[in-house]
């Protein structure tokens, strides 16, 4: 971490098509190598397969995926006397939005369609109807939390 001052959040311009700024965020997280061009491809092929299956709002079944998958708590590590604890902890805001975009990123890179398109438009409607890999990896992080309820007075 900078010892200097904390870094300033900047903030991205919404997307040319939908004009939502957490899908200008959501490209930028899928976009690799600078290719930002392709990652918008992506998505929105992917946003027009969710809207002839789905029969719904694109973006709605977006933000319905992000906001199945968020996570409410996690655990951190906190070491006090020589053990490490994990502590449950809620997240913030933006820490659940970037945990739900990364998750859902992830389970859809590691579908077995044949085209990134495919996967990702299959991995969204998932999470909207509270299913797939994304939404297992929140339901994990829940469990762990609550399983570790125990050590929840060691919070800092």
């Amino acid at each position: 971490m900078s010892r200097r001052r904390r870094a300033e959040k900047r903030e991205v311009l919404p997307d040319a098509k939908y004009g939502d700024r957490v899908l200008t965020k959501f490209m930028n997280c899928l976009m690799l190598d600078g290719k930002k061009s392709v990652a918008e491809a992506i998505v929105y092929g992917a946003l027009e397969r969710v809207e002839g299956r789905a029969k719904a709002d694109p973006v709605q079944v977006f933000h319905d995926a992000l906001g199945n998958v968020k996570p409410h708590l996690e655990v951190r590590s906190r070491r006090v006397g020589g053990a490490t604890y994990q502590v449950p902890v809620e997240v913030r805001s933006d820490r659940a939005q970037a945990l739900a975009i990364r998750w859902l990123i992830n389970s859809a890179r590691a579908r077995s369609e044949n085209t990134m398109t495919e996967r990702l438009s299959g991995e969204l409607l998932d999470a909207a109807n509270q299913r797939g890999s994304a939404v297992k990896k929140r339901e994990d992080t829940h469990r762990m939390a609550e399983a570790n309820k125990a050590f929840s007075h060691y919070r800092w």
